[in-house]
């Protein structure tokens, strides 16, 4: 059955506003307006949309786990989320040779817990990026929204399939979903080559519309301040949301 996605009308501020972000996670304050002010740059203040969080679990993650700099993303997240999302949920997909688990992030119950849920997943694998970006757009479908969905989709190296992932993107350009990859390690790594190539595979020879961006995070992400990193994560968008309005993706 076709799923008809409606774009609500555009707000004139934050989904949540500061009052209630301060009563219920006085510790993201700094982030909300951190993403406010990036997003009012981008113009996009008040824009609405679903803000999902993927997740890599390979192997080579354990040191973000363990330092904390998975978890500081999260909270990234959902600073971004307050802004655009008025639930300030965050679903979070952890994947690595398959999906791992999924799990909501809210503002009343964030600290401590991607470390909790990694933990709680097991034995950490190797990487397969379509299955998690299936998984989001299963969820997406499955949630009713009517807004569309911005994908913050973290990971430190090439996926196993290649062909799989790109297919998915591109077959996914047709959807209201736009995928920010961001990646963590060194960002003269060549194993970063596949993600330049899907932020560049061409429209309309590939896909509909340019449905997605890439930036590499560095080695020790928490060392980009939170203005670049909200900079950073929505450069692309607000040119993907008038595309994709033009396309007839976002309705």
């Amino acid at each position: 059955m076709a799923i008809d996605y409606v774009k609500r009308p555009t707000a004139a501020g934050p989904a949540i506003d500061l009052v209630k972000v301060r009563a219920s996670a006085p510790r993201l304050v700094d982030l909300y307006k951190s993403a406010r002010v990036s997003l009012e740059k981008a113009g996009m203040a008040g824009q609405r949309a679903a803000v999902y969080l993927v997740l890599d679990r390979s192997g080579s993650m354990r040191r973000y786990y363990k330092n904390g700099t998975v978890q500081h993303l999260a909270e990234q997240a959902l600073g971004l989320a307050a802004n655009l999302d008025d639930d300030g949920v965050v679903p979070v997909v952890f994947f690595s040779t398959e999906v791992d688990g999924v799990a909501d992030l809210g503002l009343t119950d964030y600290e401590g817990r991607i470390g909790a849920l990694h933990e709680g997943y097991g034995r950490m694998g190797r990487t397969n990026y379509h299955l998690a970006m299936q998984a989001v757009i299963d969820h997406y479908a499955d949630s009713g929204a009517t807004d569309p969905a911005f994908v913050i989709f973290q990971t430190d190296g090439s996926p196993s399939s290649r062909t799989a992932a790109e297919h998915v993107l591109c077959t996914a350009a047709r959807l209201p979903i736009f995928w920010q990859f961001v990646a963590f390690g060194n960002p003269d790594d060549s194993q970063f080559d596949f993600l330049r190539k899907l932020d560049d595979l061409p429209v309309p020879a590939k896909r509909v519309v340019d449905n997605a961006g890439f930036f590499p995070a560095g080695d020790d992400p928490r060392a980009l301040s939170d203005a670049e990193l909200y900079q950073r994560l929505t450069q692309e968008f607000g040119s993907w949301i008038t595309a994709a309005t033009a396309a007839g993706v976002i309705r």
